[in-house]
Order: structure tokens, then C-alpha cells, then sequence
């Protein structure tokens, strides 16, 4: 479900570093939402990250 549905952004790892410099594992998660989108003329459900919800509502607004 961690997925973007129109760029595909997934989970991205890496690491926490304390101030002793000692590194563990972490995890940076994409802001997936739940928004409702007109496609082909009906209403569907999707899960999309933010960034793309922003692009799409430039897109909507220029037409």
C-alpha cells in the first residue's frame, strides 16, 4: 500500500546516525494519501503521494 499509483514512489532506506556516529537502519516513507480522481468520466479511488496531488491540482487549474 506504500506505493504511489502514478509515480511509483516507494519506501527508501537508510540510516539514523547518533552523535557516537553509531548508524542504524531507517526507513523514509513517502506521504501517501487517499484521493478520489475523475477518470474516464467516473469517480476512482486511488493512492497517491502528496507531490503528485499537488501536480495534479497545477494541471487542473491551467486547464
Amino acid at each position: 500500500m506504500a506505493k504511489c499509483e502514478v509515480c511509483g514512489k516507494t519506501p527508501q532506506f537508510g540510516h539514523n546516525v547518533s552523535h557516537s556516529n553509531r548508524k542504524t537502519n531507517r526507513q523514509f516513507r513517502p506521504n501517501i494519501q487517499r484521493i478520489k480522481v475523475m477518470e474516464n468520466g467516473r469517480l476512482v479511488s486511488k493512492y497517491v503521494c502528496t507531490q503528485c496531488i499537488k501536480t495534479m491540482s497545477k494541471d487542473a487549474k491551467a486547464r
